[in-house]
């Protein structure tokens, strides 16, 4: 593959996995849009590395305390934060993988791979964002989170797999909602983030593990590369600009974009 078409498929993942404007629409509708060659499942794996490990370095201070939370978890005690948060991220994750997993047992997940299902996602959602964030009171930090939010957060997270909708975007509207802090309830979304796109690289990388050679392992490292470096730079700034800023220019982007989206596709 082109390396040009590395860097931008690299760049795209990184910048929108962590912004509410949906990383895999904006992957799908890449070659459906410009005629590139499709990245291939393969790519799909790497740049979700990528991302992956910018939001574990980002948040290590958090991460590696549920880490170090894990073994009392695992002997079923819950009395210790790190304990907590590793506990309330499971369970967050749940939801999205039996989802997930009905999605790929009845071949949902190809059908839905459209540009008039991103259109009309990107603008359902983003108007619902914009509600959640206009209405949601800001009472509640990320110290707050609780088994009731985790679980409904999961849920919400799930219908992220519909493509369009975004997994942060989706989770910062559920965080919203229940009356988080902006970047409170961002950095709960991010932190959930972790292990679902952990699950989900594992699925992929089961099923293109056989069917990788030199030659895409070396695009794959190259474009991992880019899309932490990226990710990275886009995380750092959204958490610093909801200091000041709502995510209404998110959901501008996201409105335009979906009513584009929806012209194009019944044109």
């Amino acid at each position: 593959m082109e390396l040009y078409q590395l860097l931008i498929i690299a760049v795209i993942q990184g910048i929108t996995e962590f912004l509410p404007i949906s990383s895999s629409g904006h992957l799908i509708l890449l070659p459906g849009l410009t005629g590139m060659e499709d990245q291939g499942q393969v790519i799909d794996v790497a740049v979700h590395v990528g991302t992956l490990f910018a939001v574990i370095l980002y948040f290590w201070r958090d991460v590696s305390q549920a880490i170090l939370g894990l073994p009392r978890l695992l002997r079923g005690k819950v009395d210790t934060p790190g304990a907590r948060l590793a506990w309330l991220l499971i369970l967050a994750t749940i939801p999205v993988i039996l989802f997930g997993l009905l999605l790929k047992l009845t071949g949902l997940d190809d059908s839905l791979r459209s540009v008039a299902v991103i259109g009309w996602t990107m603008l359902i959602f983003g108007i619902i964002l914009y509600w959640a964030d206009q209405k949601g009171p800001e009472i509640k930090e990320d110290s707050d989170w609780n088994l009731r939010d985790a679980l409904i957060m999961g849920i919400w997270q799930a219908v992220a797999l519909i493509p369009g909708t975004s997994r942060s975007g989706i989770t910062i509207t559920a965080a919203r909602q229940l009356g988080y802090k902006r970047e409170d309830g961002a950095k709960i979304a991010m932190l959930m983030s972790i292990p679902t796109i952990a699950a989900s690289g594992i699925l992929l990388g089961a099923e293109v593990a056989t069917s990788a050679d030199l030659a895409i392992a070396k695009d794959a490292a190259i474009a991992a590369l880019f899309a932490f470096l990226s990710a990275l730079l886009a995380l750092g700034l959204m958490m610093r600009l909801l200091r000041s800023i709502s995510f209404t220019p998110y959901v501008i982007y996201r409105v335009i974009l979906g009513v584009i989206l929806l012209a194009y596709a019944y044109s």
